[in-house]
C-alpha cells in the first residue's frame, strides 16, 4: 500500500539506506508502523532523534493527503516493490524507496542514457549534445536528463523534436518545476516520456536537493555522457556516480581552449569513454543485454557497507564532528573539488553517517 510507503519515506532524516534496513527487519512499511518506536531504537534501527518523528498517525495522515493530490495531478507513486520500478535504478547503492513520477513508467525500464552538461553551453556544445542525441534516438535509447538549462535542455528538446522518448529527472517535487522556463518543456516530456522525482511533493529545489537527483539520472541509465562541463560542473557528479554504479562514463572531447571543455578534459584523463557519435556509443552498449544490470554487483559502492570507507570517505568523515561546519570550510579543509565532495558528503548521509542542515552545514552523526 502506497501510503505506508509515502509515511515512512516522509520520515525527515530516515534516508534511503535506514529505509532499507527497516524493510530487511520488518518486511515492509506496514509491518514498520505495526512496531513500536522503542524497539527500533533498541534494535540500532532507528535513532533516539529518529524515533522522536515516528508517529504512526500523523504521518499516515499526511501520506493520505500527499497520495490523494499525486492522483489529482495524475502522478504515480512506484515503489521498490513495484514490478515497474526502474530496473537499472533498483541495482544502485542506496536505490529511492519510492519515486513519484508522471507520465508513462514503462518508459523506466528501455535501455536509457543520460545526456548530461553545462547549464551556459557554447553553440559547439549545443550541436554536439542535439547530434548525439539524435542519433541515440535513430538506435531507440531513451534519453534522460535532469531539465535545467543548458545542455539538459537541448538533450529533452532534441528527443522530442526527433521523434524520441526521454526523461527528466527533478530535484524538487514534481509540481515544483525548475526553472520555470522549462515548464512547457517538462509538459511535453510528461506526453512523450516521464518526469521523476524522489522528492515528495511541494519540495522546494534547494540546492542540496540536486546531488541526489544526479544519481538517479545516472542510475536510471546505461551510460552517462557528459557533452561539456567547467572545472566544477555538477555534471561531473553525475559522472562520478555512473562510475561507482559500473555505468559508462563518456565525454564528448572539446576544444582545449574552452573553459566548458575543462571537466570534460578531467573525465577524458581519467579514462572516460571520447564520443563523437551516438551511433558508436549505442553499438557499444547493445554488446550486453544489459550492461548497467550485469555490471551492478561489481560496483564498488554497491558493496559499499557502513563500516568501509574509501580513503575519500574516510578523509572527509574524520574531519567531521557534532558541531555544524559549512561545506565551503570543508572544502577548503580536505583540499577537494566541490563536485567529488558533494558526491562523498552524500553517500555518508545516504549510509547515516552524517546530517545536513540548512545552509549546507553537515555534522557527523
Amino acid at each position: 500500500m502506497a501510503i505506508a510507503w509515502i509515511a515512512l519515506n516522509s520520515i525527515n532524516g530516515l534516508g534511503p539506506v535506514k529505509f532499507g534496513r527497516l524493510l530487511e527487519r520488518y518486511g515492509s512499511p506496514e509491518a514498520v508502523f505495526e512496531s513500536s518506536a522503542d524497539e527500533m531504537v533498541r534494535e540500532g534501527l532507528l535513532t533516539a532523534a529518529l524515533a522522536e518523528k515516528f508517529k504512526p498517525s500523523e504521518l499516515m495522515d499526511n501520506a493520505q493527503r500527499e497520495l490523494e493530490r499525486a492522483y489529482r495531478m495524475g502522478v504515480e507513486v512506484i515503489t521498490l516493490v513495484d514490478k515497474r520500478y526502474p530496473p537499472y535504478l533498483r541495482e544502485i547503492f542506496a536505490p529511492p524507496p519510492l519515486i513519484f513520477v508522471r507520465g508513462d513508467p514503462a518508459v523506466l525500464s528501455r535501455h536509457s542514457v543520460a545526456v548530461v552538461g553545462a547549464r551556459s553551453p557554447t553553440a559547439y556544445g549545443r550541436a554536439a549534445a542535439a547530434k548525439i542525441v539524435r542519433e541515440l534516438v535513430e538506435e531507440r535509447f531513451v534519453i534522460v536528463s535532469g531539465l535545467a538549462r543548458g545542455i539538459d535542455t537541448e538533450a529533452h528538446t532534441a528527443a522530442l523534436n526527433h521523434g524520441g522518448t526521454t526523461v527528466a529527472v527533478l530535484g524538487s517535487g514534481l509540481d515544483m518545476v525548475y526553472p520555470k522556463s522549462n515548464e512547457a518543456l517538462c509538459e511535453r516530456i510528461v506526453a512523450n516520456g516521464a518526469v521523476v522525482s524522489e522528492f515528495s511533493l511541494g519540495t522546494n529545489p534547494e540546492a542540496c536537493n540536486f546531488p541526489r537527483r544526479n544519481r538517479i539520472i545516472s542510475g536510471c541509465s546505461a551510460a552517462a555522457v557528459v557533452v561539456e562541463a567547467g572545472g566544477k560542473s555538477g555534471s561531473l557528479i553525475t559522472a562520478r556516480y555512473a562510475l561507482q554504479q559500473g555505468r559508462e562514463v563518456c565525454a564528448v572531447p572539446g576544444p582545449i581552449n574552452s573553459a566548458m571543455s575543462a571537466g570534460t578534459f578531467e573525465l577524458l584523463r581519467d579514462g572516460a569513454t571520447p564520443v563523437r557519435s551516438g551511433h558508436e556509443l549505442a553499438e557499444s552498449l547493445v554488446t550486453v543485454s544489459n550492461p548497467a544490470l550485469a555490471q551492478a554487483d561489481a560496483s564498488p559502492q554497491k558493496q559499499l557497507d557502513d563500516t568501509v570507507f574509501t580513503e575519500t570517505e574516510r578523509q572527509v568523515f574524520g574531519g567531521l564532528s557534532e558541531v555544524p561546519r559549512s561545506i565551503d570550510v570543508i572544502a577548503e579543509v580536505n583540499g577537494m573539488p566541490m563536485s567529488e565532495l558533494f558526491v562523498t558528503l552524500l553517500n555518508l548521509e545516504l549510509r547515516g553517517l552524517v546530517k545536513q542542515y540548512s545552509g549546507q552545514q553537515f555534522v557527523k552523526v
